[in-house]
């Protein structure tokens, strides 16, 4: 779709809500259809690697005053650590780290602030560490509670240990998020639905469904598992939203389903085009400014990461203001992963350009039947949820 962007200038009235983002880079394992920026911890005598928490969270702190400039006097809504695999990291570092943040921005009361784990790394002990620390949000990387599936995932947890991370991480975190795959190697329904109801079992308040996909650059793009057909997958999922519904959960995203109140206000905040601080090993951040919206991306690999800070106090790769022909793709690339999708004034708020940039877009959309067509919200319609990609490309400039 031709864009009619290029003669417009940004030009914010108000500067969007702002998050903070925290990637600690390394794993225990690197799972097979993993694309993420994570390192394995071990290398097989069961030494740590290349993992120096004292040395990684001193440059996280230096990494994040590097951007306090940019952001003077914003308050910060919520933080996300994200990996890899964060719960490797003592309580003692998660407090230091987190102590850091506190002294340096302007958090929220109350803020939501996430930490993501794995269930081979979940200890009572610890998680009440980090429960002090201040984390009262855990994403636990479940994927499946079938020992073979788990298996042929690579993971390195079995079924009854993620029912023993789940029960360990309800007793310290006032939100728990499961996160489960299906479309898994040689999965049946019965198999599906066996997931979706041990984690219906629990009543965590947010669940995250993920199809397995092969992703370029992972073991499983080299060395493909046998996969169901899309027909399977298609019923798979219908059975899953069906299983979810009915036990109170709201799909809010394409793969997000939470009880009334218990979204992950983190990830909305991606999804609405809000501003993100973004430090650590390879990292994103998007920050706005009443006349330009930037884009912040930070050295890929741990060791390069902290040799940057440490010799020339950053370890920024890019840091550019975003053409403004790319504003409405990237804007409609996130929102409308949203269900209810979002009311048809935040584009110009949060791109500051006019919305006659995408009317092209908005009525060939419509006429595909792939955006609802009322005039107040920018929202997919089942159809355009289905076929996404389609929908989010009709507003490539």
């Amino acid at each position: 779709m031709a864009l009619n962007s290029s003669l417009n200038k940004v030009s914010l009235s108000a500067l969007p809500p702002l998050a903070l983002y925290i990637h600690f880079p390394w794993c225990e394992k690197k799972c097979p259809y993993c694309d993420f920026n994570s390192h394995q911890v071990k290398d097989g005598v069961g030494t740590k690697s290349g993992f120096d928490e004292e040395r990684y969270i001193n440059a996280l702190i230096a990494d994040l005053e590097t951007e306090l400039p940019r952001i003077w006097g914003r308050q910060v809504h919520s933080i996300f650590i994200g990996g890899g695999t964060p719960s490797l990291l003592s309580a003692k570092g998660m407090d230091t780290l987190l102590s850091a943040v506190r002294a340096r921005l302007n958090l929220e009361p109350n803020a939501e602030i996430t930490m993501e784990a794995n269930p081979g790394s979940v200890e009572t002990e610890k998680f009440a560490g980090f429960a002090k620390a201040g984390i009262n949000r855990v994403s636990l990387g479940i994927q499946s509670f079938q020992d073979a599936q788990l298996k042929a995932l690579g993971r390195i947890h079995n079924g009854e240990e993620a029912k023993k991370a789940i029960a360990i991480a309800l007793q310290h975190f006032q939100s728990v998020n499961l996160d489960l795959m299906y479309g898994l190697p040689m999965q049946t329904l019965e198999d599906a639905q066996r997931d979706i109801e041990t984690a219906l079992s629990f009543k965590t308040p947010h669940l995250s469904l993920y199809n397995l996909t092969l992703e370029p650059n992972t073991y499983f793009a080299s060395f493909p598992p046998k996969l169901p057909s899309e027909d399977d997958v298609d019923a798979i999922f219908e059975q899953n939203l069906g299983l979810l519904t009915k036990s109170g959960y709201k799909r809010y995203e394409v793969s997000a389903y939470a009880q009334p109140g218990m979204e992950c206000k983190h990830n909305l905040n991606y999804w609405r085009f809000g501003d993100y601080i973004g430090i650590g090993a390879g990292a994103h951040g998007k920050i706005s400014f009443p006349d330009k919206i930037t884009r912040q991306v930070r050295e890929r690999h741990p060791e390069t990461y902290m040799q940057s800070m440490e010799t020339k106090g950053n370890a920024l790769v890019e840091s550019k203001e975003i053409p403004t022909n790319d504003l409405p793709f990237e804007f409609m690339l996130n929102t409308l992963r949203l269900t209810d999708g979002v009311e048809t004034n935040t584009f110009s708020e949060r791109t500051g350009l006019p919305l006659s940039v995408i009317s092209k877009g908005l009525d060939e959309a419509t006429n595909k039947g792939l955006l609802d067509p009322n005039p107040t919200l920018l929202k997919g319609t089942p159809q355009g949820l289905r076929y996404l990609n389609n929908l989010q490309e009709i507003f490539l400039g």
